[in-house]
């Protein structure tokens, strides 16, 4: 079982809740897919936040207080209320989607590196791509085997200086293009600010503002922590919602003004907003451009060296529970469950190989990456909304330190909303995107996300159906992380891929 250290006082404020949960608001490498929506990506991060992000961050604070469940986090909520079977297969996908949800972030890195050397074929050549993604991927991999000791201030690094700096940079530029009298690549009018429901293809980008907004349950623990949770955590939350919907809008309208809708690389459009508006101002400045490029190169090798090792941590619970082998249950003398790192990092091995050289490696190999990650995602959210609605119905006599306002049929209202978008997004998710040609594309698109999505969504079922159900004993102490005990620089890291515990020999207990 999960144990804890002494209880810290109750010390979060609205702020510093905010805080701990705000590096969630910064996907940079998702503007180049927001963009292809052109100003429509608007009304996106709108509907996304409200009838989405605000439902899952209310549902999930509730389960998060409910006594007895403080500290097992979406595993504890499914398994209370929907069953142990479901409280696996729910964990199970958050890691399985993490080891997809690599993938674009090492497109993006390929992208920009292709740039920064001008080797155009580390980005559009699959076999030479798909090289370059597994010896990333892999080096970044042993470099966190030895312990996680610094991951969090090279998160804290890469943050500032390779995601922040840039953004900051890109305003900037953006509004002086603006400002300049330059055209712009997109219409901006009350027309364009709302899709065409009418053409499904077009709605497909929706799946990337939904992954902009996916973990926020990862940081609902620590809504225990919190001074005045009735109060604070809905206006913290709805703080979130307006900084992520400014900074993306922000960031995806920069793209979307420079780059035609047809020319967006989604592996490369942040360098390719970067190179146009540089060189618009002054064309000798080409070299800030790959100054800038590495720059982001940092910061996203930074983000996904600090996604390593976390999600396997969070997995821990049900290798200790005995669901997994036994050689799941092994941690190294650094705290890291190596087997569960290398089982994740080769399920996204074989996901890089076969989404980028059946794929072609280009912007359908993104899409599919993204979209497969968005799935396999809202898998554990149809569990936690279904997992609430049990709570409030069969359950209500539980303790908890939130409520969601407004009584039993607003929960339930609440609920409803954010299982329907689910449902709405997975659905949509499985058709081809406008962006793509047609034709064969289409097929290709849909046969490799509906495949990869079945055999993923298969594999914990499979596995819990013939784990041993007598459990095991770990020599191994889970203490969970609250904000007095976290290591330095920890919640630097994205909450989806934050690690929910320490992992502790017992035999170091005792010394």
């Amino acid at each position: 079982m999960a144990t804890t250290t002494a209880p810290a006082a109750k010390q979060l404020t609205l702020l510093g809740f905010f805080a701990i949960t705000a590096s969630m608001v910064m996907a940079v490498y998702e503007y180049p897919t927001f963009a292809t929506s052109g100003f429509s990506l608007v009304f996106f991060l709108l509907l996304g936040g409200l009838l989405w992000f605000i439902p899952v961050a209310l549902c999930a604070a509730e389960m998060a207080t409910v006594e007895g469940w403080e500290e097992g986090g979406v595993f504890a909520w499914v398994s209370n209320t929907l069953g142990e079977r479901w409280g696996f297969a729910a964990i199970s996908f958050g890691y399985l989607q993490i080891a997809i949800g690599f993938i674009p972030m090492l497109y993006f890195v390929l992208g920009a590196l292709s740039y920064i050397l001008n080797w155009p074929e580390l980005n559009t050549d699959p076999i030479t791509k798909t090289i370059g993604a597994l010896v990333i991927l892999w080096v970044l991999a042993f470099t966190q085997f030895g312990g996680t000791k610094y991951t969090a201030t090279i998160a804290k690094v890469g943050f500032f200086a390779g995601i922040l700096l840039p953004a900051l940079i890109l305003v900037f530029l953006a509004i002086s293009y603006l400002a300049s009298g330059s055209p712009l690549a997109i219409e901006i009018s009350t027309e364009t600010f709302i899709p065409d429901f009418t053409k499904i293809g077009t709605l497909v980008v929706f799946v990337a503002f939904i992954l902009s907004y996916m973990g926020v349950e990862a940081s609902a623990t620590h809504v225990n922590e919190m001074k005045n949770p009735g109060r604070d955590y809905p206006a913290a939350m709805f703080l979130l919602m307006i900084a992520a919907i400014c900074l993306s809008s922000i960031g995806g309208l920069s793209v979307a003004a420079v780059i035609p809708n047809s020319e967006i690389n989604l592996s490369a459009g942040v360098v390719q907003t970067f190179e146009v508006l540089v060189t618009h101002f002054n064309s000798t400045l080409e070299w800030a451009v790959r100054i800038i490029a590495a720059l982001l190169l940092l910061g996203v090798l930074a983000e996904i060296a600090s996604w390593i090792v976390g999600p396997s941590r969070g997995m821990y619970v049900a290798a200790q529970k005995g669901i997994l082998p036994k050689s799941f249950a092994k941690v190294n003398k650094n705290g890291v469950p190596v087997t569960l790192v290398i089982s994740q990092l080769l399920i996204t091995t074989v996901a890089i190989i076969v989404l980028t050289n059946t794929g072609g490696g280009g912007n359908m190999s993104f899409l599919i990456a993204l979209a497969l990650t968005v799935v396999i995602y809202l898998c554990s959210y149809f569990m936690l909304f279904l997992g609430y609605m049990h709570l409030v119905c069969k359950q209500s006599d539980k303790k908890r330190a939130f409520n969601v306002p407004g009584g039993k049929s607003f929960k339930l209202l609440i609920a409803f909303v954010g299982l329907v978008i689910s449902i709405l997004a997975f659905v949509v998710s499985f058709f081809p995107p406008s962006s793509l040609p047609g034709g064969a594309d289409d097929t290709t698109y849909v046969t490799l996300l509906a495949v990869s999505f079945v055999i993923i969504f298969l594999l914990p079922f499979v596995i819990y159906a013939f784990h041993n159900k007598a459990g095991k004993s770990t020599n191994v102490s889970m203490v969970h992380i609250k904000t007095h005990n976290a290591p330095t620089n920890h919640f630097f890291i994205h909450p989806r891929a934050r690690s929910p515990y320490h992992l502790i020999h017992n035999d170091q207990n005792k010394k």
